[in-house]
């Protein structure tokens, strides 16, 4: 295996040494955009040796005009095929054909064709994919809030290697982050989440549920975590990558080892004294966004019972006062993004099916 460098750069070099030259010297007029975004490790540039066993290597996404691609789609694809090196930089660039779940594996050749990863798309099919929704039209609230995170941190990753076309990164722009009142709903849907379960550490320890609490207090790291992404305005990835994204964070040089102590603690209350500090600490990273006035990053008892709780709504009401939107304030609900309220695979990678949940914002 050659020595590994990260995907990211292994596909620009592809890109501007390979498939660049063939391209221009086949199609000398022909106005196009390339990157890789999308998806893969390497778009979000968490890839590591290990990546590379699958769906990883020489790749490259091309863009083509609506007129263009009909007609130029398949021939791009044959003449790269018939003309791209076997191997870049030590790397294979032929590849199997799609598994059901559309996976693709390296497979060495001595000789082309290359059945290669440069796929071409309109910009416009590609974001509607990727998406279920059409970049040049305008995005609306409920659209924001049925986006994966992890996909709008796809696309707004990874790197655009030429853009011809002129759309690429206008998009990207477009979609680098939530609006300021979506994202002070967000914020307050964070708060609430926390709110909910913040005293059940505490309690479910108090009966001698000793798991009960380890459960709950695992939940609470989580949603802090995801509440520090929203505070930083940076898009929170999928699970395999939240702590890896969540260590790039300014908070978390601070915050992270307050955290593993929680995960750490071998008893109710040690878990509960680390909870509280976490929470002053994303109570004072609160106060420096100053989008509402300063307030009490103490925790104090949960109303007559002694579990230690920082009162997460009190933030919650704070920041929705704060909603200019008229079409964010007539939200009647305070679930949040679909992130915030569901985990479910099934439910955020089916696009029709998310979509189909903007009825819960009406």
């Amino acid at each position: 295996m050659p020595k590994f460098i990260p995907g990211l750069k292994l596909s620009e070099l592809f890109y501007r040494e390979a498939v660049k030259p063939i391209v221009e010297r086949a199609f000398p007029t022909l106005r196009y955009s390339a990157a890789l975004i999308g998806w893969g490790s390497e778009v979000l540039g968490f890839d590591t040796p290990t990546s590379r066993d699958h769906h990883w290597g020489p790749r490259v996404l091309l863009f083509l005009t609506k007129a263009a691609y009909p007609k130029l789609n398949k021939k791009i694809v044959k003449v790269l095929a018939d003309q791209l090196p076997c191997e870049f930089m030590g790397y294979s660039t032929n590849f199997s054909k799609p598994e059901p779940n559309g996976v693709r594996y390296p497979v060495k050749i001595d000789r082309g064709p290359v059945n290669h990863l440069v796929n071409v798309y309109t910009t416009r099919s590609f974001f509607q994919a990727r998406l279920g929704f059409d970049p040049a039209q305008a995005i609306t609230p409920a659209d924001w809030l049925t986006f994966s995170q992890q996909r709008l941190l796809e696309l707004t990753r990874g790197a655009v290697f030429h853009d011809g076309l002129g759309d690429l990164e206008k998009i990207r722009r477009k979609l680098s982050y939530f609006p300021r009142d979506v994202w002070l709903y967000m914020l307050a849907a964070q708060w609430i989440r926390i709110s909910q379960e913040e005293a059940f550490v505490g309690r479910a320890g108090d009966v001698g549920d000793d798991l009960g609490s380890q459960i709950v207090a695992v939940r609470m790291v989580r949603e802090i975590i995801k509440l520090t992404f929203l505070m930083e305005r940076q898009y929170a990835p999928y699970s395999k990558w939240l702590g890896t994204a969540f260590s790039k964070l300014e908070i978390s040089r601070r915050l992270a080892p307050v955290l593993l102590q929680v995960l750490r603690a071998e008893s109710w209350r040690s878990r509960e004294k680390w909870l509280s500090k976490a929470y002053s600490l994303v109570a004072r990273r609160h106060n420096s966004l100053g989008i509402t006035r300063p307030l009490s990053t103490m925790t104090s008892n949960y109303f007559e019972r002694p579990y230690s709780v920082i009162h997460a709504d009190r933030f919650a009401r704070a920041i929705k006062q704060r909603i200019r939107s008229p079409e964010v304030k007539k939200l009647k609900t305070n679930i949040g993004s679909i992130d915030q309220f569901t985990d479910s695979t099934n439910v955020i990678e089916d696009l029709e099916l998310s979509g189909k949940l903007q009825t819960v914002y009406e």
